[in-house]
């Protein structure tokens, strides 16, 4: 470690990839601080003003980690203890003490282990005032030790610069340091984590956000892009394919937007095309029409921590190999939650699913970095979603373009495909967005239905397993929970889907623009594809209010749960009472809403998963007999002409991810 006083001046921010004149080397990572007006829980993302690490002796900076024990002990929320400046710079009050350990701001060591080709990694903090610097690091577990640390005298400015060792971090682990004070303040002018060793290439990132009827949100991130000048000096482009009939252009706050953007910004008005229309286009654009040498996706319900899109691109330019840098995902209703660490896909049925020893929607500000063992186990991944997802240049160009899927699954494809091709995926914490949460969602029911099954099938012949009795196994489980759920118009989607598929990957283009109109059709057929405002819009059920509050329990054990069941089907196969046709038998709240309350009703209003609005849904015996029938059949002929669709997709594959194809089929045909 080295320390130099210098005057007090403050020096400019460094550029990532430059020689910095404050701090020489490459910039890996800001210290970066809450935006003004914050809560509590938004600041735990930042830093730890809990009480924390405690020491049981009191270390000296060349006291070895072995010599010193270190415990968590208390988590109180105190008061703000640190006074912010600016983004990037703030101030540690005489006798406080304040952790870096948190969220955005502690250095993910194993990540950069794991898949970057650097050895070691500098903290470099420029700080002005009387206090110390304490460094630490944790093992997979979450145990954290003491690394190293400092006392800062003598007026003037104090520039820091710790070269820390990488190789602990195997398993997992992190990197944090702390400030503390006694007498007078301490100032925190600049930091960040950095390499001593070059990047390969440039930061030169093409940013591309497709957008649907979501200009205030749109124009939220493109301002966020051109307000950071780091950010902005490393934009080649951003691209916006425009698809909604709210456009962009016309909100309040574009041309400040586009003002900051200049002539980097590219507005490109299509038909709604779905996600995967739309980042087809833009990985279009950023490959036929920029030198750019990441293009970097990013959805349009999000709020953008600017940092994250530098810290993507460096860390793409210091992997070992070509890769796939995804962001994780924070919650844009919860903001302190992170809602996901990483996903995984089970090859036998092709469904994602949040990685092993992750747990979802985890508050930081309940449980902060340095109390949640789980964390600090470093999560490796299949694929990742593109609510924020960095693709190398080379990887585009050599695994190809989305599949023209619409929506659903394309991320997941392409993570796959690419992972096929040997580029890995790293989901990497500290960098991430908000985005909206999907507890209000249910894709698997709503007019998504379509697509969700469609688009398993279409990747399960590109990726998953020759024998497909998993997926089939599956489907059919999800086929008899719709039913039971008295989702009629959801197993209708399903036999749609299905249908489409046994036709073959020659649908996929023709129908890209002209499906969703199809599906929204098809569900409008259904009591449960026509949600209501409200469950006033038809009789109140005549329960009493205790019965209306009561609601069946889960049935216990394996052997409850099939005798349960079994009677369930059996009520199904019984004709309903005709009263509870007009008259809902009962108001089912979303939460509720469960196979062996619904099973067991001839009426229900069911609320919607956002709460917005109810679905008034009725039983009836011969649709559950004619669907159940259809679906077994289905299943039986995919599971015979499963050989052959794999062949026809996978010869279709070239076709389907070519830029050429996507031009001639979609972007020129319009």
């Amino acid at each position: 470690m080295t320390i130099s006083e210098t005057p007090t001046r403050p020096s400019p921010s460094p550029r990532p990839g430059a020689e910095p004149q404050a701090h020489g080397g490459n910039l890996l990572q800001r210290v970066i601080l809450p935006r003004t007006g914050d809560p509590m829980s938004v600041r735990s993302l930042y830093m730890d003003e809990r009480t924390g690490i405690r020491l049981s002796t009191v270390p000296t900076p060349d006291m070895s980690a072995s010599t010193a024990k270190i415990g968590l002990v208390g988590s109180a929320v105190s008061a703000r203890r640190l006074r912010t400046t600016s983004r990037t710079s703030a101030v540690v009050p005489e006798q406080s003490e304040v952790s870096f350990g948190a969220y955005f701001n502690a250095f993910a060591a194993s990540y950069w282990r794991r898949w970057s080709r650097l050895t070691e990694v500098h903290l470099k903090l420029s700080l002005e005032g009387t206090g110390r610097i304490d460094v630490y690091r944790t093992k997979s577990d979450g145990s954290p030790i003491f690394e190293r640390g400092a006392v800062l005298q003598g007026p003037g400015r104090h520039e820091i610069d710790m070269a820390l060792d990488l190789r602990p971090f195997e398993d997992g682990g992190w990197y944090w340091f702390d400030l503390t004070t006694a007498e007078g303040d301490l100032t925190l002018h600049a930091g960040g984590w950095y390499a001593a060793d070059e990047p390969t290439g440039r930061a030169a990132v093409t940013v591309g956000t497709p957008t649907f009827n979501r200009p205030a949100d749109c124009v939220a991130t493109l301002t966020a892009l051109g307000e950071d000048p780091l950010v902005r000096e490393a934009l080649t482009a951003v691209i916006v394919p425009d698809q909604g009939t709210k456009k962009v252009r016309d909100e309040p706050g574009f041309e400040q937007a586009a003002a900051l953007l200049g002539d980097k910004l590219r507005i490109i008005d299509q038909p709604n095309l779905g996600g995967s229309g739309g980042y087809a286009r833009i990985m279009y654009e950023a490959l036929e029409h920029t030198d750019c040498e990441q293009i970097l996706y990013m959805d349009d319900d999000i709020l953008l921590e600017p940092d994250s899109v530098l810290r993507a691109v460096a860390f793409s330019r210091y992997s070992r190999e070509p890769m796939l840098v995804g962001g994780q995902m924070l919650s844009l209703q919860a903001r302190s939650q992170l809602s996901t660490m990483g996903e995984v896909v089970d090859r036998g049925t092709l469904l994602w699913r949040n990685a092993p020893g992750t747990e979802p929607h985890h508050d930081l500000a309940d449980q902060t970095l340095r109390q949640t063992p789980w964390l600090h186990r470093r999560t490796d991944v299949d694929y990742n979603a593109w609510w924020m997802c960095l693709i190398p240049r080379a990887v585009a160009e050599d695994v190809g373009m989305p599949l023209p899927l619409f929506i659903k699954c394309d991320d997941t494809e392409y993570g796959l495909r690419a992972r096929a091709k040997g580029y890995r995926t790293a989901t990497v914490p500290g960098i991430a967005i908000w985005h909206m949460s999907f507890l209000e969602k249910d894709d698997t029911s709503d007019w998504q239905a379509y697509f969700h099954y469609r688009n398993r099938f279409v990747a399960a012949t590109l990726h998953g397993p020759e024998n497909p009795t998993a997926l089939l196994r599956d489907t059919l489980k999800r086929t008899l929970r719709h039913l039971l759920l008295l989702e009629y118009s959801a197993v209708a989607l399903q036999e749609m889907a299905l249908r489409d598929f046994l036709d073959g990957p020659e649908r996929l283009f023709p129908t890209l623009p002209t499906v969703l109109a199809a599906v929204r059709a098809k569900r409008a057929e259904y009591d449960d594809g026509r949600p209501l405002d409200s469950a006033t819009q038809v009789p109140l059920s005549d329960l009493d209010a205790l019965s209306a509050q009561l609601f069946p329990l889960p049935p216990k054990g394996k052997v409850g749960t099939v005798k349960g069941l079994a009677q369930s089907v059996l009520h199904n196969l019984r004709a309903p009472d005709p009263s509870h046709h007009a008259v809902p038998q009962r108001n089912v709240p979303a939460r509720n809403a469960q196979w062996f309350v619904l099973s067991r009703l001839d009426s229900a209003t069911v609320s919607t998963p956002d709460g917005r609005g109810v679905t008034f849904r009725r039983r009836d015996p011969a649709m559950f007999r004619a669907m159940l029938r259809t679906a077994i059949g289905q299943c039986r002929e995919i599971a015979k002409a499963w050989p052959e669709l794999r062949r026809r997709y996978r010869d279709a594959l070239p076709e389907l991810s070519s830029r050429e194809a996507w031009a001639r089929e979609v972007f020129d045909r319009r």
